[in-house]
């Protein structure tokens, strides 16, 4: 008897990795979670606020690539909405921990604890147990934000910022005459705009990035994107032009539907100096009409707005320093030099998740990169691996025994942070680990 693929990571990605090993007859599997109640939820399907709902309807959302219509079909099993429907990402949770439940035999072991480091023999974790492994998978999701530039946390009074809102309650103790900061005014931002108004907090909420862009809305009753599936005959720098020009006649919505079909091969294509071009001067674009809200969530966006209770600006913290029990923000409006001062109860990091190696400080990845087992892709976003998802260390060598999955793989990848593209490649490493390559995307 082999021993196991052991599965660094409960979350999404984890989960569908484990349920595709049991799917296709592959070896046995050791699931390992840090956090227990989190095992098919990790940090993104979690969400306690009713108001925090998918941001894809529920027609894109089938946990497998071969039945399109699986959630949907969960869904109208339990009158719980249709193939149109923005669902709530708790529901969402629930869809994936059922699925993984429903495959589930003895050939799947869930393990709460925290892998710690990765021997010859196996993972261990940080209260003294083993695990035999005869191949991992990091499935680590995303790291939490970095502290951004001009904020140091140790000359701010205690409770009056917060690094990471996934581990706290951004609105507790706060009242109306109150208000809040939030660092970025991306989905994260939104997210606790949304908490706050749903714990009741009834002030101020300013929302600060250096574009100030904000998520657009889906929309119904547009035409399906006229997208390409052939890769152009230019390269990602033309590729670029292209983009710009297309949302110049036709809006950044249709120009980046447009791309999706064949981004992730233009992105394997291009080099990294082309890749950085891309990440400064079209990311803020691409990512606040690429991933959209629910028009329930931006009408209450919307209306927060009017209401003049949340307020988007664009600029750059210069510096940050304690006022009180709260803090005062000063900041640089963008094309300006005047430098202006924000008071606040509180600040929030809302910058988003980060995938920096030499920035993180989880024990495992520090571990594994500090001896040169695993290290950051090009551009840093994340852990390097090659098109089939083994880790590249230090030297440049992939290993057979090592694998990585989920936004961490960004570097290589660029979309793999959202449902449809992480399914896809959790298919495609199970079918090799599976020996299962007959198996096509179209049905079992």
């Amino acid at each position: 008897m082999t021993d196991p693929v052991v599965i660094v990571g409960g979350g999404f990605s984890g989960t569908l990795l484990a349920i595709n090993l049991l799917r296709f007859g592959g070896p046995d599997a050791v699931l390992v979670e840090r956090a227990g109640d989190r095992i098919a939820r990790g940090v993104a399907y979690s969400a306690t606020e009713s108001a925090h709902l998918l941001n894809v309807r529920a027609a894109g959302m089938s946990a497998f690539p071969d039945d399109p219509g699986h959630f949907v079909k969960w869904l109208e099993a339990r009158d719980a909405g249709g193939a149109q429907a923005f669902v709530p990402r708790l529901l969402y949770g629930a869809y994936l921990r059922e699925t993984l439940d429903s495959v589930r035999d003895a050939r799947l072991r869930l393990i709460e604890g925290d892998v710690v480091d990765l021997g010859a023999d196996g993972v261990m974790l940080a209260d003294g147990r083993r695990i035999a492994a005869e191949s991992v998978v990091l499935a680590t999701g995303n790291l939490p934000p970095h502290t951004p530039p001009g904020v140091d946390p140790t000359l701010l009074t205690k409770g009056s910022y917060i690094d990471d809102p996934w581990r706290s309650r951004p609105g507790e103790g706060l009242g109306a005459d109150d208000s809040v900061i939030l660092l970025g005014t991306g989905l994260t931002a939104i997210d606790v705009a949304l908490q706050l108004d749903a714990s009741g907090f009834a002030g101020s909420i300013v929302a600060m990035s250096r574009r100030g862009l904000r998520p657009r809305r889906h929309r119904d009753g547009l035409p399906p994107p006229q997208g390409e599936t052939d890769l152009p005959g230019v390269p990602l720098s033309g590729i670029v032009r292209q983009l710009r020009e297309k949302a110049a006649t036709d809006g950044w919505r249709a120009a980046v539907d447009a791309m999706r079909p064949i981004t992730q091969r233009l992105w394997s294509a291009s080099d990294a100096a082309t890749r950085k071009r891309f990440l400064r001067h079209v990311r803020p674009f691409w990512d606040v009409h690429r991933h959209r809200l629910a028009p329930a969530v931006a009408d209450r966006i919307d209306a927060l707005v009017e209401s003049g209770r949340l307020r988007f600006v664009a600029g750059k913290v210069a510096k940050v320093e304690a006022d009180g029990e709260g803090v005062c923000l000063h900041w640089r409006p963008r094309h300006g030099d005047a430098v202006g001062t924000l008071r606040a109860a509180r600040i929030v990091n809302c910058t988003g998740p980060q995938g920096d190696l030499t920035r993180t400080d989880d024990t495992l990845l520090r571990t594994l990169a500090g001896r040169g087992a695993i290290r950051p892709d090009p551009l840093r976003l994340g852990i390097d691996v090659d098109a089939q998802s083994r880790v590249v260390d230090r030297c440049g060598q992939a290993q057979d025994g090592l694998c990585c999955i989920g936004p961490m793989t960004r570097g290589g990848l660029w979309e793999v942070v959202a449902v449809p593209d992480i399914r896809r490649q959790a298919w495609d490493l199970a079918r090799r680990l599976s020996h299962a390559q007959w198996v096509g995307g179209e049905g079992l």
